[in-house]
């Protein structure tokens, strides 16, 4: 398979599985007249395996490589899987992480699940499945800062082009999208 055959092949599954057009409240507050729900073809075993392939390479432009993967749970958390599998299997590992919402309510009360691979001042990429505002790769990004850990960059399956990208990018942590609104919505 090629990076264009597969990038064809995740499109169509985020087309026919993710993609509704439907007025819907977004995790912003914001009203949309469609959404993208990418767990649906994340969750899948070719959509793993399609989001694994493509954002590994896009992981691996990035260097020098990354430590770590990861976002804020739920819609990052199979990204990061996919990935951090892919890239065993490649034989270049990149561990995932997850970020909660809000810190482990009993034993540690650690907000990011997966460091014990990844240590302090290591180099992270965060994963949003889809960016509107940016809000939770905002809150990623802060949450992988306050625990030592240093985003690079932000790699998400789809930006809806409504301001999300800038504030990411205000941040200092560019932010690279598969697909944007204009692929759903010409």
């Amino acid at each position: 398979m090629t990076v264009e055959t597969d990038r064809a092949r995740l499109l169509e599954l985020l087309r026919t599985l993710s993609f509704e057009r439907r007025k819907v409240i977004l995790a912003s507050g914001k009203e949309s007249d469609f959404y993208v729900d990418c767990k649906r073809t994340t969750l899948t075993a070719e959509g793993h395996v399609l989001v694994g392939r493509l954002l590994l390479e896009r992981v691996r432009a990035i260097r020098p490589l990354v430590r770590g993967i990861g976002g804020l749970t739920l819609g990052a958390d199979p990204i990061a899987s996919a990935v951090a599998l892919t890239s065993f299997l490649e034989g270049e590992p990149v561990d995932a992480f997850v970020v909660r919402k809000e810190p482990k309510g009993h034993g540690t009360g650690q907000w990011v699940e997966g460091r014990r691979t990844i240590p302090d001042g290591a180099r992270v990429i965060v994963i949003e499945d889809v960016v509107t505002t940016g809000g939770s790769a905002l809150k990623a990004i802060e949450r992988c800062r306050v625990e030592k850990l240093v985003p690079v960059a932000c790699l998400a399956l789809v930006d809806r082009l409504e301001g999300g990208r800038e504030a990411i990018e205000a941040q200092g942590v560019p932010l690279q999208a598969l697909f944007t609104r204009r692929d759903f919505i010409p």
